[in-house]
């Protein structure tokens, strides 16, 4: 079965990953850059004022919603996850160092695009009586297009997104928690599958105010952790920061850019770097929109720069300090791909150069702070890194995805989902990487289409949004 269903994944996703995703992710960043006048380059110290004027470990339960930062915490959660450790070596295995610059370009431009989706879900979002809000894409593509055809679009959208969050992205997380556990402590992956449900079905059977005030506690802490394990291995291998720079622009530009005779081209570099860009920090698929919504906030403003922040931290932030760590210690100088790749016949496939010392995307990043920390430390430092990472995109993924089961049976579909989404995240620890990672990849980016498609049509909305409070600044200012 998984021999026949890979390649037939593999091909979807080629197609969507090589051409409609670039178009759509490059082409909604640039549209939404120039429609609110760079608001992600005009308001990114606003943004960042909001983030810790908002800044609590323990926020406080509201009769509805939740605050601004743990509606940027509960996003963040979902956007650091596997994609940051394991989407990032991937991208530079397959698409070369140079991915990670076409990382960085999705991110700038993605945070416009992030902008316009946390406005539109304060937009469109719904409150009932009782205080239950309802918010997200579903609800901004219904407004956008009326009738049945919004309707189909925001049905389309709410399964893809149950199909890849709720099941084959927790398959991924849980995946990468089992590979990495079982290569630092010799854990079964059965047996951290089993632990990893039992925790989760108790946090996430609290609904949003548990997820919440679960994600703002963890995710400043296991943000500050990695950082400062990368910031020690950078300034041990100082010496090879500015070549792996240097690699990472020469690959990113040069078509001929190679190393030892094996070619990563721009289609490569590009594709990768967009699809990974994506899986990372998930501007324009359609998911923190629905945490965003959730945030109690005077102006949908206030919450789109704040969600802008969210995107340079997954990115320009977490997913760089992977990418240093790895390419400055595997790729440059005297690095056991470096030697791999010198090694190699012209034309060899970068993965199985790779294999040929042991490497791929799921152990290239314990590899790099191994060699630094030792394999013992740097092993164990990686997983329970990677631990946290993607046990909080568990939650964060299952918190919305049960929102578009909710949004299509009602609540009564809620226990059913919750159940299948345990068995799904067991089933992650337990089944092969690849075909895990294609199928997550391949409803990820179908979960593009229709969210794009009802961003630009709103887009009037948006640039307004932007540029009233462009207005209204300039007016205080005189």
């Amino acid at each position: 079965m998984e021999a026949v269903l890979l390649p037939i994944v593999e091909t979807i996703n080629s197609y969507l990953s090589n051409y409609i995703l670039i178009i759509m992710l490059i082409g909604a960043g640039l549209f939404f850059t120039v429609k609110t006048h760079a608001v992600q380059f005009r308001c990114f110290g606003e943004g960042w004022r909001r983030v810790f004027g908002g800044f609590s470990l323990r926020g406080g339960k509201a009769k509805s919603g939740i605050s601004s930062f743990q509606a940027l915490a509960t996003a963040v959660a979902a956007q650091v996850g596997t994609g940051n450790i394991v989407g990032a070596c991937g991208a530079i295995l397959i698409g070369g160092p140079g991915a990670i610059f076409w990382m960085w370009i999705i991110a700038l431009l993605g945070m416009a695009t992030n902008y316009a989706e946390a406005v539109l879900a304060q937009k469109t979002r719904r409150v009932d009586e009782d205080g239950t809000v309802h918010g997200g894409p579903a609800y901004y593509i219904t407004t956008a297009f009326k009738g049945n055809g919004g309707k189909i679009l925001a049905g389309f959208f709410a399964v893809a997104i149950i199909l890849a969050l709720g099941f084959m992205g927790s398959m991924v997380q849980s995946n990468s928690i089992a590979s990495t556990m079982s290569t630092a402590f010799a854990i079964p992956t059965w047996a951290v599958g089993v632990v990893i449900v039992i925790v989760a079905g108790v946090i996430l059977i609290g609904g949003l105010s548990r997820i919440a005030s679960v994600t703002e506690k963890l995710v400043p802490i296991m943000a500050v952790l990695y950082l400062l394990g990368g910031l020690v291995v950078l300034i041990m291998n100082a010496g090879n920061i500015i070549p792996a720079f240097q690699l990472i622009f020469e690959c990113a530009f040069n078509p001929q850019a190679s190393m030892g005779g094996v070619t990563f081209g721009i289609i490569a570099a590009l594709s990768q770097g967009a699809k990974r860009g994506l899986f990372s920090n998930e501007a324009g698929m359609g998911s923190t929109p629905h945490a965003h919504a959730m945030a109690n906030v005077s102006d949908p403003h206030e919450q789109g720069v704040v969600a802008m922040i969210g995107v340079f931290v997954d990115t320009i932030i977490v997913v760089s300090m992977t990418a240093l760590v790895v390419i400055s210690t595997l790729y440059v100088g005297d690095g056991a791909l470096a030697q791999a790749f010198a090694s190699a016949a012209a034309g060899s496939d970068p993965a199985d150069v790779a294999a040929l010392v042991g490497l791929d995307k799921t152990n290239m990043a314990q590899a790099a702070f191994s060699s630094f920390f030792g394999s013992g430390f740097g092993n164990a430092f990686v997983a329970i890194c990677l631990l946290f990472f993607a046990f909080s995109t568990i939650l964060s993924w299952n918190l919305f995805a049960r929102l578009n089961v909710e949004y299509l049976f009602g609540k009564k579909g809620v226990i059913p989902f919750f159940v299948i989404a345990l068995v799904f995240i067991f089933m992650g620890s337990i089944l092969s990487n690849d075909l895990v990672w294609e199928l997550a990849d391949m409803f990820n980016q179908l979960m593009v289409i229709p969210n794009v498609i009802a961003l630009i049509a709103l887009s009037g909305a948006v640039s307004a949004c932007a540029l009233a409070h462009s207005k209204k600044k300039d007016a205080n200012q005189d």
